[in-house]
């Protein structure tokens, strides 16, 4: 018996060494990983661009340190503001580069609680709507004056646009224009949409195993906590999450966040602590109460929604349908046939038509007819 103990203990030993060890490398893997430093524009001779911009910077809004990045080939471009999510999805540019560089000063700034201004010290009570929006405004003025322009365009995507459309309305002599990507509505109707076609796909495919559990959880009035647990997997499954490739939330999204080496380690793990605390949104509460066709029926700047016909995280169709009751001095809806929830990822170089031909001329030729 004392041999047999002496011998489970020395494989403990071996295996808690060999788990020590295997942390060790890793943590010294993504510490390599993470200089934490943006990477400058260079022209074809390996010289930095002139006039470019690729930055990281930290500034006080609404009392609290928050921070972006700034990215442009061209300091004189106008400037695009970008409204993330449920979690800050710059390091996505890796992968997916938008080129919206190339015709914006693009400011990804990752709002109060979430990434770069993660701050454990946050009070609760400042993370609500008004307090989103009046920190969207105080940016927005900081970079008027820091880039010596009256008005910028503001985009805002998934949790992003629900803050966005509410700003521009409230705001409108700050933009341009306001360009909502996979545009919130109703949401809680969206998830029961997005429900009933989850559990018909797997119904089909003869999943019982995920059937039950669906079952188990449906989305009626509420949004029941199970059904949350399985909306990433499942959606991510069906090509109808993140993106339309994108079958996995660990392999998609959660290693690409600690590959970026425009992050630090402490960035890193502070992106996932946000989120973590965040839960879906750190307004969901308030979004599946509001239905935004009620709340936010005009808006007095152009506005133009990109959508993924593939998009269940947010709903297609509902976008449409907020589109169509919409009023607003211009607006156009631009359907993206191989997107699902992440067109400026996905379609960048559509995008890009859309702006150049469209969106900064005020015309909407590209739109849906």
């Amino acid at each position: 018996m004392n041999r047999l103990i002496k011998t489970t203990k020395r494989m403990l030993t071996v295996f808690l060494a060999i788990v020590a060890g295997l942390m060790i490398i890793v943590t010294g893997i993504l510490f390599f990983l993470s200089p934490g430093k943006p990477v400058p524009f260079k022209d074809k001779n390996g010289n930095l661009l002139v006039g470019s911009i690729s930055e990281k910077t930290f500034i006080t809004i609404g009392g609290i340190r928050q921070g972006m990045f700034i990215k442009s080939k061209n300091q004189e471009n106008p400037v695009l503001l970008y409204l993330h999510g449920g979690i800050p999805d710059y390091f996505l540019t890796q992968k997916y580069p938008t080129g919206l560089e190339d015709y914006f000063t693009v400011v990804w700034w990752e709002q109060r609680g979430s990434g770069l201004s993660y701050n454990a010290n946050i009070p609760a009570a400042t993370m609500n709507l008004d307090q989103m929006i009046s920190d969207t405004k105080e940016v927005t003025n900081y970079l008027c004056t820091r880039f010596g322009q009256e008005k910028i365009y503001l985009m805002g995507r998934s949790g992003g646009s629900y803050i966005g459309i509410q700003a521009a309305a409230r705001a409108p002599e700050l933009y341009h224009a306001y360009i909502g990507v996979g545009q919130m509505s109703d949401h809680l109707k969206s998830e029961r949409l997005a429900y009933e076609y989850i559990l018909k796909k797997y119904r089909d495919a003869g999943n019982r195993k995920m059937v039950r559990k669906l079952e188990a959880s449906p989305v009626t009035d509420v949004i029941p906590y199970g059904y949350l647990k399985l909306r990433d997997e499942t959606m991510h499954s069906l090509g109808i999450g993140t993106t339309r490739d994108m079958n996995s939330i660990i392999t998609g999204v959660f290693i690409p966040s600690l590959t970026c080496r425009e992050y630090t380690l402490k960035e890193k793990f502070n992106l996932w602590r946000g989120k973590a605390q965040a839960g879906v949104h750190p307004l969901w509460d308030t979004i599946i109460a509001t239905d935004l066709i009620q709340e936010v029926n005009e808006v007095k700047i152009p506005v133009y929604f990109f959508h993924g016909i593939y998009d269940y995280t947010v709903s297609y169709t509902l976008a449409k349908q907020y589109f169509e009751a919409l009023h607003a001095p211009v607006k156009g809806f631009y359907t993206f046939e191989n997107s699902a929830h992440s067109p400026i990822f996905e379609e960048p170089e559509r995008v890009r038509q859309i702006f150049e031909n469209g969106i900064l001329n005020n015309k909407t030729s590209l739109a849906d007819r």
